[in-house]
């Protein structure tokens, strides 16, 4: 599950983002907390006292202490984590970059710029503690795709196509004996029929011949397999993966 933080001393713009970020989860199906900070000296605060975020969405222009201040002081507890910049001048842009920031949005922060943002993010960051990857050729390059955000992998033509979480799809050329031999060593794959692979992390319900995901897409079952999916499904949830 990942942590976000979000620092912005206009309550309404919080408020704004809170509910744009709970129609994210809700349509990605995405899982994580999130705690707000109205300045950057309490959020720094909770960072002295151990709290850890896997993202920080600042405000730039907070009075007392700034945002990019803010970062600065940030990157002295996590030189890695993402920063992104929400704030109405665009007069900041060059020095966020001095916080390795990694994006940079105007406000007003609509419900399309923070549901783009977040889905570029989450191509690229793990879900805590969850370090697994495959390194695929796909058709934009050499590509990792983060195995806690893969839900299925399917075979089209000459082509495996690679589903993640935030709804983007990797196309690569290769076979798919060899993605789905690649994809079962990670231990929590099922291959319901002879097009699919399935993470069985983002399996939402298994009955009339298919399995529902998590996110919302829908994958065949072989005829005759069901019996099969359903207990490699019960010993993945018993092991606690």
């Amino acid at each position: 599950m990942m942590h976000i933080a979000f620092c912005d001393d206009n309550l309404d713009e919080l408020s704004n983002i809170v509910h744009l970020l709970n129609e994210y989860r809700a349509s990605r199906n995405f899982s994580c907390e999130y705690a707000v900070f109205p300045n950057g000296f309490e959020l720094l605060a909770a960072l002295e006292r151990g709290r850890r975020f896997d993202i920080f969405c600042l405000d730039i222009i907070m009075p007392g202490f700034s945002g990019i201040e803010v970062a600065k002081a940030i990157r002295e507890f996590d030189k890695a984590a993402p920063i992104i910049f929400f704030t109405s001048s665009p007069e900041f842009a060059l020095e966020s970059y001095s916080v390795r920031a990694v994006n940079y949005i105007l406000k007003p922060i609509t419900r399309e710029k923070l549901f783009i943002t977040f889905d570029e993010l989450l191509d690229g960051i793990p879900i805590r503690q969850e370090e697994d990857a495959l390194i695929v050729k796909s058709t934009e390059g050499i590509r990792r795709i983060l195995i806690p955000n893969l839900v299925y992998a399917e075979v089209m033509g000459r082509n495996v196509l690679y589903h993640l979480i935030s709804g983007k799809v990797v196309v690569c050329t290769e076979p798919f004996s060899a993605a789905c031999e690649s994809l079962m060593k990670f231990g929590c794959f099922v291959r319901p029929h002879r097009s699919y692979i399935v993470n069985m992390r983002h399996i939402d319900t298994i009955e009339n011949g298919r399995i529902a995901m998590q996110e919302g897409s829908v994958v065949p079952i072989a005829q005759g397999k069901g019996k099969d999916v359903r207990q490699q499904y019960l010993g993945y949830q018993m092991e606690g993966q």
